[in-house]
């Protein structure tokens, strides 16, 4: 009897000693797991329903397909312009904290007198950016394309945490080699880790940020190290470009012109689910004449920056989808989480609207004749006609915090198995949003200090919980509050505040139900005066703990330029 207890003891011993090997080796393949990749994709003033999978009638199919391995973001939020946005995605902070309160290429005397930090025109050194945190957890970090966050020593991405870079410091200009800024004020730096380089004579912004991309992770994946890639377009911002023979793709598919192309993506938008499908009340720009008014010629420039507009895209859709085949062949496809969007609505402006060119000299020294349009030496852009059609059923388009200004495109695609691929979300996200989900998938923590600056802390919320589906509504006790150019709105479920100066809106704050009416349509501040006082109160909250200035005044000139289309632009 005693050996037999003695039998079974020495039985259990072994099974719990192997037990722990079993657990121990478990423990070891699950830490050994490579950690995952992360390619961050940007398009530059992309519409919000261009890309087919958002109703578009834009070839996309490479975008297409990442939508059905993607869960896919209906209320995905940014802020109204190119580099506030960009400083939030990077930092998951406020524009306002990130140092974008405004923007450098805009000139504001009064403020930049006051020194106010959140008015730098320049990324801060109270926020963190995701490289510089994931630099430091053992990954390789490469940027192409806009930067857009300051130029010059200590304010270039390679000192904010990239290792290998090849940018354009500012917000834009000719996607050719010949460097033609957007005003005579600006100009076009490209750096390469911090140094100017000059470019190739067959330069073409795509074509050339794709390819260094290609070659920062073909560099380095020897070594096996993760990567975090910021693929930075900078189309399809103006001065539209596109590739010839991607021109002659689109030749005619736009002379129905902008009214009819606004009702096709309402339709199709009410097909995906996206609006309501009773929709049937909306608030379009008064400054844009109907297509049906324009005089032929018009009609034909018209509809030639639209076919330019789309062979961009359609370009851009097309190198995206040589990185994916350079990450398959590498195997590193499937381990790579990928998040596809653009930055902010689709772009009204005219040339025109930018600082320096309001008398029309600089514009007079390209040109546009029509056989020209989108090739070198061009300057045109789809104007407030084909942005109001690419923001429908939205109100307004960039620049403003209507809907039409801040309500973008969104896909992520996990790594490994993909939850929900192909579906749609519906929950509210906002921009800053993307920083701790990035931090959460690839274990790193986000520091209070970072190199003797003491880091704010971040405003977003990771998205793990909605990209594995057991969330809809990370923010549905809280809200989002927006502020640029002294547009101001905020967000609390299905209510929005908005307060556009004047001669763009009423100068006072109004409400909407943006669920039933995300066309911003009817001020419901008379029917609930309680939850208009109620927002309010929250949005200056949020601009107390944002570091939001009330410069209210400073931008009058601002709002007073027209959107109404050139004749001859």
């Amino acid at each position: 009897m005693k050996n037999q207890i003695n039998f079974l003891f020495l039985i259990a011993i072994l099974a719990v000693v192997f037990g722990c090997k079993k657990v121990q080796q478990k423990e070891e393949i699950k830490t050994a797991l490579p950690k995952p990749n992360i390619l961050l994709i940007v398009a530059d003033d992309l519409g919000y329903s261009d890309v087919a999978s958002f109703g578009g009638n834009i070839q996309t199919p490479v975008l297409s397909q990442l939508a059905k391995e993607s869960l896919s973001f209906s209320n995905f939020y940014v802020q109204p312009t190119c580099s506030p946005t960009r400083s939030s995605l990077l930092t998951g902070n406020d524009n306002h904290v990130a140092g974008l309160g405004i923007m450098s290429e805009m000139d504001y005397p009064e403020l930049h007198a006051l020194n106010l930090p959140g008015y730098s025109g320049n990324l801060s050194k109270q926020v963190v950016t995701i490289p510089e945190v994931l630099r430091d957890n053992g990954y390789h970090t490469y940027m192409t394309g806009k930067w857009h966050l300051g130029e010059g020593p200590g304010k270039d991405p390679f000192d904010r945490g990239f290792e290998e870079t090849y940018i354009l410091g500012t917000g834009g200009g000719s996607h050719y080699n010949d460097k033609k800024a957007l005003s005579p004020l600006q100009k076009m730096d490209y750096t390469r880790n911090g140094k100017i380089i000059e470019l190739p004579d067959n330069f073409y912004s795509t074509k050339n940020y794709t390819n260094s991309m290609i070659q920062f992770i073909d560099k380095n994946k020897a070594d096996q190290k993760p990567f975090f890639a910021f693929l930075s377009y900078t189309a399809v911002h103006d001065p539209l470009h596109a590739p010839k023979e991607y021109l002659d793709k689109y030749k005619g598919k736009f002379d129905k012109g902008w009214d009819s192309l606004w009702s096709e993506r309402l339709k199709n938008l009410k097909k995906l689910g996206i609006v309501p499908k009773d929709l049937n009340k909306f608030t379009k720009n008064p400054a844009i004449p109907k297509w049906e008014t324009l005089p032929h010629q018009q009609k034909v420039d018209f509809a030639r920056d639209m076919e330019v507009y789309a062979a961009m895209l359609d370009y851009m859709d097309m190198s995206i989808g040589r990185v994916f085949d350079y990450l398959k062949k590498q195997g590193l496809y499937d381990n790579t989480m990928i998040v596809f969007m653009s930055d902010n609505g689709a772009n009204g402006a005219t040339a025109g609207t930018y600082p320096g060119n309001e008398d029309g000299k600089y514009h007079s020294t390209f040109n546009n004749s029509l056989d020209n349009r989108g090739l070198k030496n061009s300057y045109v852009e789809v104007g407030p006609g084909w942005a109001q059609a690419s923001s429908s059923p939205f109100r307004f388009f960039k620049s403003f915090t209507t809907e039409g200004g801040i309500k973008a495109p969104l896909l992520i695609k996990m790594p490994g198995q993909a939850h929900h691929a192909g579906q749609w979300s519906r929950s509210f996200i906002h921009v800053t949003d993307l920083m701790p989900t990035v931090l959460e998938l690839t274990g790193a923590n986000y520091p209070k200090k970072y190199k003797g600056n003491t880091i704010h802390p971040h405003i977003g919320k990771s998205l793990i919980p909605v990209l594995n589906g057991n969330s809809v509504a990370i923010h549905e006790s809280d809200g989002q509050g927006w502020e640029l150019f002294e547009m101001k709105a905020y967000i609390k479920g299905k209510w929005k505040i908005l307060r556009l100066p004047q001669p763009m809106g009423t100068g006072e704050w109004q409400l909407y139900d943006i669920e039933k009416d995300p066309a911003e349509t009817t001020d419901l501040s008379t029917q609930f005066p309680d939850i208009r006082k109620k927002l309010i109160n929250e949005w200056n909250d949020y601009a107390r703990k944002n570091e939001v200035y009330d410069h209210k005044g400073h931008f009058d000139a601002l709002y007073r330029k027209s959107f109404v289309p050139k004749e001859n632009h």
